[in-house]
């Protein structure tokens, strides 16, 4: 099996783990905080990856990439500049951001976000940003030598840590307020995400065979080329993701003042906005470790590939990611429409938010391709195409939401249509990118026969929904209808040929048992 297969397998089985273990966070959040607390958690949380985004520079994908074509040079030298550099870069730029963000939570809170309560979250989580530095620098490492088992473990571990931390500080800190608790949740992220960088950590200094620490400041005098060259990669990417940041630091805002001109008061407006984006986007959002773990391994893989000029291992391994992201893609988009309101119900105890799913599942099949092409363009050369791209979307999501969340009659659905708008135009735009670059062939028959399955599956879970779901429907009955509807998915995916045998044969136990 090759690294890039090895390498999505392993990320695969541990992104599964975390999106479970994630979503028993978002559960025990959801049931500790409610509504309220959950739209605190939403308005801060993007400010926070807003000052983590600029802080890191776009360097994990950079690094990656970088480490991925020494390696394949066996340049170690050139390896230890590319360690040195970021590190100095990552750590310089958190002890700057860091004190900063402290010093403007009043003023967010109070101005921007129209509620004084987002004041307390905002700080618990900042000593979070030098620890997500450090990581990024060392996720990049492992990433680049395609050995993605350190990562993928310390995903898990940090997710472990908050589900044991998240319930105790909630509850020992709700008495206070709402916003306290909302903190307290935050502090258990902290220390999740430390743990994990210990762990990271331990793995680097056991595997490494370069000495970081020596000569560690005369690297940094002689890594100017290499400066350089993670900047070629870093800037355009840290262009594309502040774009997205800034979006998602300005929605809730914009958010807010739409929905005020809507009529809607301020406190309704963050349990609207918590319930779209604690409740339903964490839900449509649970299948996407496939793409994240198929984009993560595409980009050092499509780097190697093309410094070797091997372009039609680009587009074999692009068409790789872009079939099994919408053959993944299209059953999540089927189980959660038709089982929106259940699924709701049993998860956080409550149907509110079902009415986004309704809107938004049917176009998250092109958040399913929209990372794989992103990282097929980091890979190239092609940064500041998507950056380009992400502008666009961005400028387009805040315009629809402005111009439909302060109507009455769309009120918060105006931003859901917002956020899918973007989704849409962004997915579009990478294509066009890529199309630019490599020569790609467009299977139009396999995307019909995807749309047939689909279509019939979505028929079956319906049915099961309305005969058997009706009076007082139980867990077991959701889950058998999901399991019913999937297993007709898969049944009609071998019956039209989109999944084949010798898909099976790159899972390592099942390859054993075919």
């Amino acid at each position: 099996m090759s690294k890039f297969l090895r390498g999505t397998m392993i990320l695969l089985a541990a992104g599964l783990v975390t999106r479970v273990l994630g979503f028993v966070n978002r559960i025990v959040i959801a049931r500790s905080l409610g509504e309220t607390g959950v739209g605190l958690h939403m308005m801060a949380f993007p400010t926070l990856m807003l000052v983590v985004t600029v802080t890191q520079l776009g360097l994990p994908v950079a690094i990656s990439k970088c480490i991925a074509e020494a390696d394949a040079a066996r340049d170690r030298v050139k390896i230890k500049k590319i360690l040195v550099i970021s590190l100095t870069l990552t750590i310089s730029l958190s002890i700057i951001f860091t004190p900063a963000l402290i010093l403007l939570a009043p003023y967010l809170a109070e101005t921007l976000f129209t509620d004084n309560r987002v004041y307390y979250p905002l700080v618990a989580i900042t000593p979070i940003i030098p620890i997500v530095a450090v990581s990024a620098v060392l996720r990049g490492y492992f990433q680049g030598k395609q050995n993605m088992k350190p990562f993928a473990i310390s995903q898990v571990i940090e997710q472990s840590v908050r589900i044991m931390l998240i319930a105790f500080f909630a509850h020992l800190l709700l008495p206070y307020g709402i916003e306290y608790a909302t903190a307290g949740v935050m502090i258990a992220s902290i220390l999740g995400e430390f743990i994990s960088l210990l762990y990271m950590f331990t793995m680097f200094k056991m595997k490494k065979q370069i000495p970081v620490r020596k000569n560690f400041f005369k690297a940094v005098k002689a890594g100017k080329d290499t400066y350089h060259e993670l900047m070629r990669v870093a800037i355009p990417t840290t262009w594309s993701r502040l774009i997205g940041n800034i979006s998602w630091f300005l929605e809730p805002i914009v958010v807010a003042h739409c929905l005020a001109l809507a009529g809607v008061a301020s406190h309704i407006a963050t349990k609207q906005y918590g319930s779209l984006t604690g409740f339903a986007l964490p839900l449509l959002m649970l299948p996407s470790f496939v793409t994240i773990s198929l984009s993560t391994a595409l980009v050092p893989a499509i780097s190697e590939a093309n410094a070797r000029k091997n372009y039609r291992l680009v587009e074999h391994r692009l068409q790789q990611a872009l079939r099994f992201s919408l053959l993944t893609g299209g059953i999540s988009v089927v189980i959660l429409y038709v089982f929106a309101e259940p699924l709701m119900s049993f998860m956080y105890g409550t149907e509110s938010g079902s009415q986004f799913i309704k809107i938004m599942a049917p176009f998250f099949i092109f958040q399913a391709v929209q990372a794989p092409l992103a990282a097929t363009l980091q890979a190239l050369d092609l940064a500041k195409a998507a950056m380009i791209n992400s502008i666009i979307g961005a400028i387009v999501k805040l315009a629809v939401i402005f111009v439909l969340a302060s109507r009455p009659e769309f009120g918060i659905n105006g931003a859901a249509i917002g956020i899918m708008t973007s989704t849409v135009l962004v997915t579009f735009l990478h294509f066009a990118s890529v199309l630019k670059k490599i020569q790609f062939t467009l299977y139009v028959n396999e995307w019909i026969k995807l749309a047939a399955v689909s279509l019939i599956s979505g028929a079956v879970g319906y049915k099961w929904l309305n005969t058997v779901m009706t009076h007082g429907s139980s867990l077991m009955q959701l889950l058998m209808g999901i399991s019913l509807t999937a297993a007709v998915y898969l049944f009609l995916l071998l019956l039209t040929r989109l999944l084949h045998r010798s898909d099976f044969m790159h899972i390592p136990f099942l390859k054993k048992l075919l």
